[in-house]
C-alpha cells in the first residue's frame, strides 16, 4: 500500500451531501471522510448514515478512502466503529492516539479494518514508535492544531521535534506519515512553503481542509518533471558503469552511488503511480 501516492488527502465532512459528492471529482490521492471535528454534536448520529450511503453509492475512483470516528471516550466512538466497519472504506482513522492501548480498543472492535493514527498529542508522540510498529497501524496523521494547543506552541517550529519523531517512527516501521493541515487556506505561497518544508522532511504528503489547496499540494509532494529526467540519467549511467566493471558513476558532477539508484527507481515508480492514479 505505500507505493500508492498519498501527496493529498482532503478532510470531507461526512453530514454534507454536496461536499461528499464534489470529493468525487476532485483530483486528491486521498480522502479523509471526517464524524469527528467537523461534524456538530446533534449532527453526528445521521452523518454515519450520509457517509455509508455516499460510499455505498460509489464513484471515488481510485482515491483512498479513510474515515476519521470520534475518539472512543466519547459518546460516540463506539458507535461510529461498528458504522464504519460496515461502510466500503479502506481505512479508519483513530484521533488522539496516546499509546498502542487506544490502537487495542479499536482493533478489537473492527477486526477486518486498517487504522491510522492521529498524531496530536504530546503522550502520542512520545509514543511514536510503539505506536507505528503495531501490527494494525498502516499510517500516521499530524494533527498539528490539536498538538499546538497541547503543547502552548506558537508556530510550526516549535513542533519540529514533534514532527520528527513521528517520521522517525513511521519510516522505521514502513507506514504512512502525512502532515498537518495548514489552516489558512487563502495563501498559496504559506501553503507552498509548508509542503516544501514537510517533504523535504519526508512526509508523504499532507492533510488539507479546502480543495483550493489540492493543487498545490500535488506539486509539492509530487516528483518534478526535473527529478523524473535526474532519475532516468542517473540509472542509465550507473548501468553504463556497471557494464564496464565501475561501482560509480558522475551525473552532473555528483558520484552515484548504487544508494542513489535506490532512489531514483523510488522517484520514478512515484511518478508511474501519479500517473496511474490520475488516469483511472
Amino acid at each position: 500500500m505505500h507505493n500508492r501516492p498519498f501527496r493529498s488527502a482532503l478532510y470531507i465532512p461526512g453530514s454534507k451531501d454536496r461536499a461528499l459528492d464534489k470529493a468525487r471529482g476532485l483530483p486528491v490521492d486521498a480522502i479523509l471522510f471526517d464524524l469527528e471535528d467537523a461534524v456538530a454534536p446533534d449532527a453526528k448520529l445521521p452523518a454515519r448514515e450520509t457517509l455509508a450511503s455516499a460510499l455505498a453509492q460509489g464513484g471515488y475512483g481510485a482515491r483512498y478512502k479513510v474515515v476519521r470516528i470520534n475518539g472512543l471516550d466519547t459518546e460516540w466512538g463506539a458507535g461510529d466503529a461498528a458504522a464504519v466497519a460496515t461502510m466500503d472504506c479502506d481505512a479508519v482513522l483513530l484521533p488522539k492516539v496516546n499509546s498502542t492501548d487506544d490502537v487495542d480498543a479499536l482493533a478489537a472492535l473492527i477486526p477486518g479494518l486498517p487504522i491510522w493514527a492521529m498524531m496530536e498529542t504530546p503522550q502520542g508522540i512520545l509514543n511514536a514508535a510503539s505506536i507505528a510498529a503495531h501490527p494494525r497501524i498502516e499510517g500516521f496523521v499530524l494533527g498539528t492544531n490539536d498538538l499546538a494547543k497541547d503543547l502552548n506552541a506558537r508556530g510550526r517550529a516549535a513542533m519540529l521535534t514533534s514532527l520528527q519523531l513521528c517520521l522517525l517512527a513511521a519510516k522505521a516501521a514502513g507506514i504512512v506519515a502525512l502532515d498537518g493541515v495548514y489552516n489558512a487556506f487563502k495563501d498559496e505561497d504559506g501553503l507552498r512553503a509548508e509542503c516544501t518544508e514537510g517533504r523535504d522532511m519526508g512526509f508523504d504528503g499532507k492533510t488539507l481542509i479546502h480543495p483550493a489547496q489540492v493543487a498545490v499540494t500535488n506539486a509539492a509532494f509530487g516528483p518534478s518533471e526535473d527529478e523524473i529526467d535526474l532519475a532516468r540519467r542517473q540509472i542509465e549511467a550507473f548501468e553504463t558503469a556497471e557494464a564496464e566493471g565501475q561501482g560509480v558513476a558522475v551525473v552532473d558532477g555528483r558520484i552515484v552511488e548504487n544508494l542513489h539508484i535506490v532512489t531514483a527507481r523510488a522517484t520514478l515508480a512515484k511518478a508511474d503511480a501519479i500517473a496511474a492514479l490520475e488516469t483511472s
